[in-house]
């Protein structure tokens, strides 16, 4: 009910502007230039959390684009669902490679942005009980927007809503990224049958927010760990062989990774030193959020 009623007075009543407080404007042009006065660019909080995929973001978390994030969010302002899902499609964008032409380069185009199949947008899952208290889950219905936007203009994308969550989790607002990381660890998987959902395209998990960057790293062990399970790879033999791939290590000074890949015969071989999920996913495994820390934003770090 919550959601229709709020719709409904949006339309009927005087409304102000959920970024700045404008009167008589759901949006105003201020606000809505916040989300998309630049195109978005990669952002690595630090430290930045092993196994972390590459995030896009279309807006530093700041003022106005807080403001709008939080209205729609907690306060169920579901009108900016669309402003946003188009900015977060941004983003996507951005990952897949779409703002990556260089100068007098031809831009890349829908097809040569996202390969073979949709893009498919896999949303962070929010607590039960969160989704209950706001009445409504606010990135997946701005996943949702952002794959119709993507559609809209010539990019196949949809949402596979798999990933849940299998424990109870604190609320993150006190915890430190080592808290988070400790907190979450474990706390998400895919659910049954979610697996074949996710095969034939680019996977992008989306979310509003990046902060310590704990959250997305889990989902995409969980998505990894799953991929991992249903793919196999055919040693020249005939033999069959699992790939493992290690864990990316980070050298926060530096901005240096190191990964190894090596083969295995026959079963896993766990409690090997920086072995982390497998990651057959590789470079398909993207994330896009909405807005992060302005701090964390590559381009004002150099």
């Amino acid at each position: 009910m919550r959601g229709w009623w709020n719709d409904l007075t949006d339309l009927v009543l005087p409304a102000e502007c959920a970024g700045c407080g404008a009167p008589r404007t759901a949006l105003c042009a201020r606000c809505r230039s916040a989300l998309n006065r630049a195109a978005p660019l990669r952002v690595r909080p630090v430290p930045e959390p092993a196994g972390l995929p590459v995030v896009h973001a279309a807006a530093p978390y700041a003022e106005r684009v807080r403001a709008l994030i939080l209205a729609h969010k907690e306060r169920g302002a579901l009108a900016l669902a669309g402003v946003l899902g188009t900015a977060l499609a941004e983003a996507v964008r951005a990952g897949l490679g779409r703002h990556t032409a260089g100068a007098g380069t031809e831009p890349a185009g829908p097809d040569r942005a996202c390969g073979h199949g949709a893009v498919l947008l896999v949303p962070v899952p929010s607590a039960r009980w969160a989704v209950r208290a706001r009445g409504h889950d606010p990135v997946r219905r701005m996943a949702l927007a952002a794959a119709g936007e993507l559609r809209r203009t010539g990019t196949p994308a949809r949402v596979a809503a798999v990933l849940r969550q299998r424990r109870a989790v604190a609320d993150q607002a006190r915890l430190d990224a080592r808290q988070r990381l400790e907190n979450l660890a474990g706390a998400l998987e895919v659910t049954a049958g979610g697996g074949r959902l996710l095969d034939g395209g680019r996977i992008v998990l989306v979310d509003d927010l990046i902060t310590t960057g704990a959250t997305l790293a889990e989902a995409a062990r969980a998505l990894r760990e799953v991929a991992g399970s249903h793919r196999e790879a055919r040693h020249e033999d005939g033999n069959r062989v699992r790939q493992v791939v290690y864990r990316a290590v980070s050298r926060e000074g530096r901005g240096e990774r190191r990964t190894g890949v090596r083969e295995e015969r026959g079963k896993w071989m766990h409690g090997a030193p920086e072995k982390a999920a497998v990651n057959t996913l590789g470079p398909m495994l993207h994330a896009a959020v909405v807005a992060a820390p302005r701090d964390s934003f590559e381009m004002d770090r150099n």
